[in-house]
């Protein structure tokens, strides 16, 4: 969402992020996608992706502009769905059930799987705390006032914003600095308890400090949830993911494709395949 006003509630209460996946297959990864391959009406853009996401860590998905992968992102949580004429085959696997399945409630997916954007969008005219309730509100989760301040504090604890904050929680978000809106909507995110955060490029916009700030919220964010970030900065990927997905396209006109997938230390010292070595060295890309 792009705008300060937050969409109308839906109808009805909505299971938590963790109530989401009830039912799921035992043993199943947090989350999987099967032969997944995306299109935009008649142009295919991904195809037959494989790749799991283990618990509590974060996966790093790099590769050349165009080849994918912020499409990739966007199928894990149906935002794909929400572009004219977009469709995908496959399966996305949320712990062993489908998220594309007849029957799943496209609301309750996007609660458990939360998306931070490249672009900080927080609603600006609205104060730091009815951005971390906006979620709530919108699920219709029953909140008492205690419980209301308490979910803010904790989140704002969770995305390193509180003692920023903690003084001014009814001025605008839009008067805060690139890397607190950010870190904001963050905390937004989490103010819905979902079980996996996406991120695609979050430190693309922001200067060196608020990189490393988020860079380290990471880290500790994924203590309790699992982490995708599409990020193009070879370094970051480096520092703070545990496993690399490479995506690119092979020749023009191709639709991208995940060519390696491992561990980072792995894909960025001793990778298997050729154009993964040239793309991480900086040979291609």
């Amino acid at each position: 969402m792009t705008t300060d006003e937050a969409p109308a509630a839906p109808p009805a209460t909505l299971p938590t992020a963790r109530d989401a996946a009830a039912g799921a297959t035992a043993n199943a990864p947090p989350m999987e996608t099967r032969a997944l391959s995306a299109w935009f009406g008649s142009h295919q853009v991904l195809a037959d992706v494989d790749l799991r996401f283990p618990e509590n860590t974060v996966t790093a998905l790099i590769g050349p502009s165009g080849c994918g992968k912020s499409t990739y992102i966007r199928t894990l949580n149906r935002m794909h769905e929400l572009v004219r004429d977009a469709r995908i085959e496959g399966e996305v696997l949320l712990r062993g059930r489908g998220i594309y399945a007849r029957g799943a409630d496209a609301v309750a997916v996007r609660r458990a799987i939360g998306m931070v954007f490249q672009k900080p969008n927080p609603f600006p005219t609205r104060s730091i705390a009815d951005n971390i309730l906006a979620g709530p509100r919108f699920l219709r989760m029953k909140l008492r006032r205690g419980d209301r301040d308490a979910l803010v504090e904790r989140t704002l604890r969770g995305a390193g914003l509180w003692d920023e904050v903690r003084n001014r929680l009814d001025a605008p978000a839009g008067a805060l600095s690139g890397g607190q809106q950010q870190r904001l909507c963050i905390a937004r995110a989490l103010g819905v308890e979902p079980d996996i955060l996406l991120m695609d490029e979050p430190c693309s916009a922001l200067d060196p400090q608020s990189t490393l700030r988020i860079e380290e919220l990471i880290a500790e964010l994924k203590t309790r949830l699992t982490i995708v970030i599409v990020t193009h900065n070879m370094q970051q990927a480096a520092r703070i993911s545990d496993h690399t997905g490479f995506f690119t396209i092979e020749s023009e006109g191709e639709p991208g494709r995940l060519i390696e997938t491992g561990p980072t230390r792995q894909i960025f010292n001793t990778p298997a395949h050729p154009a993964t070595e040239a793309y991480v060295s900086g040979r291609f890309g």
